[in-house]
């Protein structure tokens, strides 16, 4: 009986061992697979959704960036579309909040930007994940030469 313990628990050992492959967080961009064989790619921007605009947008400089008011580690990723005439960034949203984005200001010289995270008034059972979506508007003029100044707040519903 002893042994059968023993067969049954190196089994188990050896099926949990592979089942934990390599993980991979698409959401992020982050592939931690350590695997000879896996393909790699320099050019796959809708696996790094956070780190580069989707097909057709064209990046905002950091220049051009005003992000002293978004909390430290807030992903920052903002481009235009259609001339300048749109604005997209990537917000942060997790568990039960779901993200948007108002522009309450827009003058000669800048553009602000407020990417709202809108959560329950009540305590919920949410997961605790972190979503990076991306989210346009459409500006009033083409953005050109103007600033964008980002903001981030929490608003509860």
């Amino acid at each position: 009986m002893k042994r059968l313990g023993t067969v049954v628990a190196g089994a188990l050992l050896l099926l949990a061992s592979a089942c934990a492959g390599p993980q991979e967080n698409q959401e992020a961009g982050t592939d931690r697979s350590t695997s000879a064989s896996a393909p790699t790619s320099s050019a796959e921007p809708d696996r790094q959704p956070a780190r580069t605009p989707p097909a057709g947008g064209q990046p905002v400089t950091s220049q051009q960036l005003d992000t002293t008011a978004l909390p430290q580690n807030y992903p920052v990723l903002v481009w235009t579309e259609d001339g300048g005439a749109t604005v997209g960034v990537v917000a942060q949203e997790g568990g039960c909040g779901k993200a948007s984005v108002e522009v309450p200001e827009q003058t000669d010289a800048q553009v602000v930007v407020t990417m709202i995270e809108t959560v329950p008034a009540t305590p919920q059972n949410c997961t605790m994940d972190l979503r990076y979506p991306k989210i346009t508007t459409e500006l009033q003029a083409p953005l050109d030469d103007r600033k964008v100044v980002l903001r981030a707040e929490q608003r509860k519903r």
